[in-house]
């Protein structure tokens, strides 16, 4: 998967530009608040439906205008490895949004979000291993829509189970009733679950595999699941029967899947809290590598990689690990943020470099060059 260009018209400070990405690695520069993370929200507004800085009524939208609009064109490789160009474009206001998928309307923002596949590293990524646990069950959810075609439909079926049950919980809604979507929550509740305990198995070596060449010193030593309920003990149905007086009292579900959560199991260490913040980091960038690279066996082409201000992210050493395992990937895409052109580029060679400027309100083409450190 390769975006071949970007379109951004009233999105943020951007009036109207574009930039036409190449393969390997690609360079957005630009001074601090010049816009060059606007890029990479761009491509991850149009992967995910929203921001990673935000709703897009809160800020997105340029100022004065009515919605911004996004428009990306890629390759990517069908079922036999034959390239096809795809497109898509988005307007939003930050109340209502259109969609257009391959010269057609799209009905459902979640069809948008299924096409374009993009993994992004910023600042905030820390949260997917120190924050809430929703950013855990999200990462999940992400890795099984891409990857596994009979998920959606469980996990839509207890999306549909929980908000009854709960409307019910507060109504005071009868145990007939209750019954009834309990049996529903409960069956779909065990499929998904199936499916996030499956996906994180198979996760776990490619973690492994990717903190080693991230990091000598991050104790990672697997990852543990936690489905929502005590399942080692009795099923979701039983679960929810026992807990029905304190939800009603509640007036919410308190068990199932939308309570699960993940964490890493560290050597030596009690827990995440254990980490450092640098370690909490490379944790979370190994995690998200790892996906991509799940993502890229299981669907044979690489998703998007997107990576906001790595050189602050990230000291000089890991810097180089990441760049050299991206080296190791072929056909992989790969944007980052920086103010400057990265020192570490010298001796990465393998990778085609492209480098972009943003500045005024404008995203132009431009020469790397060799800079103190840079490539040759």
């Amino acid at each position: 998967m390769r975006v071949t260009r970007l379109q951004l018209r009233d999105f943020r400070r951007f009036g109207e530009a574009g930039l036409e990405p190449g393969p390997g690695l690609n360079l957005v520069l630009g001074a601090n608040g010049a816009g060059k993370t606007t890029v990479l929200e761009a491509l991850h507004l149009m992967a995910y439906g929203r921001s990673f800085r935000g709703r897009v009524r809160d800020g997105l939208v340029r100022h004065e205008a009515e919605a911004l609009e996004v428009f990306v064109e890629w390759e990517q490789a069908d079922a036999v490895g034959v390239p096809a160009l795809r497109r898509a474009g988005l307007r939003h206001s930050g109340d209502a949004w259109t969609g257009r998928l391959d010269g057609r309307d799209v009905p459902q923002l979640g069809e948008l979000c299924a096409a374009l596949a993009v993994v992004t590293f910023d600042p905030g990524s820390h949260a997917l291993i120190s924050g809430a646990a929703d950013n855990r069950r999200r990462f999940m959810d992400w890795g099984l829509f891409h990857v596994e075609h009979d998920f959606l439909l469980p996990w839509r079926r207890y999306a549909r189970a929980l908000r009854q049950r709960n409307a019910l919980l507060k109504s005071g809604g009868s145990n007939a009733q209750l019954d009834a979507w309990d049996h529903e929550l409960a069956e779909a509740g065990e499929l998904l679950t199936g499916f996030r305990e499956g996906y994180l198995a198979a996760l776990e070596p490619r973690l492994l595999d990717v903190a080693a060449r991230l990091s000598a010193s991050l104790p990672l030593q697997g990852l543990e699941f936690q489905p929502g309920w005590r399942r080692h003990e009795l099923s979701l149905a039983d679960a929810l029967l026992l807990g029905r007086d304190r939800d009603r009292a509640l007036g919410y579900t308190g068990v199932g899947p939308h309570r699960a959560d993940w964490r890493l199991r560290l050597a030596g260490l009690p827990g995440r809290e254990a980490l450092s913040r640098g370690q909490t980091k490379l944790a979370a960038l190994a995690m998200l590598l790892a996906q991509a690279a799940d993502f890229a066996a299981r669907r044979r082409h690489w998703p998007v990689m997107a990576l906001d201000d790595l050189p602050s992210e990230l000291d000089r050493d890991h810097q180089h690990r990441v760049l050299a395992f991206f080296e190791a990937q072929p056909g992989v895409q790969v944007l980052v943020t920086a103010t400057e052109l990265p020192a570490v580029l010298a001796g990465h060679t393998a990778l085609p470099i492209h480098v972009f400027h943003v500045e005024q309100g404008q995203i132009r083409a431009g020469q790397g060059g060799p800079g103190p450190g840079g490539p040759a």
